[in-house]
């Protein structure tokens, strides 16, 4: 059985790490590289590393940043922000990357996830899924959360999925930094509707939270602000999975 993934996430931002609520009012919380020093010594399963201002900056995604980064992780890293093509992913993946996450460009041009995949396989593209609630559903939202698709969720998964994907990062912006819990009618919603892995994001703010995404469906969960601003840890939350039954590495 394959072992669930607890994976912290970073969010940087013209030099340096930044945390918010809703995509909204994102504050600074640190360091890039003392951050990856610090879940290297946690042992933590994998780390994601978005610029959330490459999109709507219209820039390529920073490379040389990446590569830094690259240099201090001893564990599996998805980069995602500002992926436009497929040799943005060469790169990122020629800098250390081992995943690419592709979000705003997958969405509007599947052909990306297809070429990726094709180039460097599916396990090396990850498709990264905004959503809002909205009209009693969710809607699939892209540059950075500022421009609505009205596009369901579920159903750009499963074409993301066809065109190559290997797994989702699925994001909640209504609970995003809110340690409120998970959108678990969204999770079941996308993990129900694909075979690829889920991994739910937006809104941990306890182990028990991580549980009921995983019992709704999620294969993996993502948290950041849970991990910058609480005294909980990776570690402590795959122990606390590993209680309730579910296969970690521990």
């Amino acid at each position: 059985m394959l072992k669930v993934r607890v994976l912290p996430t970073l969010l940087f931002k013209d030099f340096g790490l930044v945390k918010g609520v809703r995509f909204d009012s994102r504050r600074r919380v640190g360091s890039v590289v003392q951050s990856v020093k610090v879940y290297n010594a946690r042992e933590v399963d994998e780390l994601v590393f978005l610029d959330i201002a490459a999109t709507l900056d219209r820039r390529a995604p920073d490379f040389d940043t990446v590569d830094d980064v690259a240099d201090e992780c001893f564990m599996p890293l998805t980069v995602g922000g500002g992926v436009r093509d497929v040799d943005h992913v060469r790169r990122l993946l020629q800098v250390g990357a081992d995943k690419v996450a592709l979000n705003t460009a997958a969405v509007e041009d599947p052909q990306l996830v297809r070429d990726a995949s094709a180039a460097f396989g599916s396990q090396c593209v990850v498709v990264s899924i905004d959503a809002r609630r909205r009209d009693g559903g969710h809607e699939v939202v892209i540059r950075a959360g500022s421009a609505p698709t009205g596009r369901d969720p579920a159903e750009v998964a499963v074409a993301l999925e066809r065109a190559g994907a290997g797994e989702i990062l699925l994001t909640s912006i209504d609970q995003d930094g809110t340690l409120e819990g998970y959108d678990l009618d969204l999770v079941r919603s996308v993990a129900g509707a694909v075979g690829i892995p889920v991994i739910a994001s937006g809104g941990a703010g306890t182990y028990a939270h991580m549980l009921e995404a995983l019992q709704a469906g999620a294969s993996a969960v993502a948290a950041a602000s849970m991990f910058h601003f609480t005294e909980q840890t990776p570690l402590e939350a795959k122990r606390h999975l590993a209680a309730a039954g579910v296969p970690v590495r521990l």
